[in-house]
């Protein structure tokens, strides 16, 4: 198998392959394009993003600021806005519902290495994706680790580092992210 197609098969790959980093381009363009547009310009805005999301649904406000690795792994639903400074590293599928809000300097990443040394000398990549349900508040600075999804109705404290599923109705903080409280349906 090419490194390509070992990615795209969730496999571990190399992520210096030249295939690979090929991908990024097209995003890495298209996100320059994007956070130089005139933050008052949304009909360019959404040009862009037209082009380098996977799909969006209606009413999406993005602040500039905003950093991907491929764009085209990335499917937003309606009514969705995000603040600045947000990364999302899609390399795997990342799945976000509607009614969603993503607070400043938030890191959304499908993409780890290996834990042991030479897996990381030898620039091993493994991605899991991501998936947020509908009606999801992530406050500001929070990390959202590869493989976790999250439920609907749920409400992320601001600093959380989430690495495990989060169910349906709750509000989770912490470092790693814990249930703090569940909130009505």
């Amino acid at each position: 198998m090419t490194e390509l197609e070992k990615l795209d098969a969730g496999l571990p790959y190399h992520f210096l392959d030249k295939e690979v980093a090929a991908r990024k381009e097209k995003a890495v363009i298209n996100c320059r394009k994007f956070n130089a547009a005139d933050p008052l310009d949304y009909d360019t805005q959404l040009k862009i993003l037209d082009e380098l999301l996977g799909s969006h649904g209606k009413n999406i406000n993005m602040q500039q600021g905003f950093h991907c690795d491929y764009g085209k792994n990335i499917f937003v639903g309606d009514d969705f806005l995000t603040n600045y400074n947000v990364t999302i590293l899609d390399v795997a599928a990342v799945h976000i519902g509607d009614s969603c809000l993503i607070g400043p300097n938030t890191l959304i990443t499908t993409v780890g290495h290996p834990l042991d040394k030479e897996g990381r000398r030898e620039r091993i990549g493994i991605c899991k994706p991501v998936s947020i349900g509908n009606d999801v508040w992530i406050g500001g600075n929070v990390t959202i680790l590869p493989g976790v999804k999250i439920g609907n109705n749920v409400v992320i404290a601001a600093g959380a580092v989430v690495s495990k599923n989060v169910p349906d109705n709750c509000v989770v903080g912490g470092i790693p992210a814990k249930k703090i409280k569940d909130l009505k349906d």
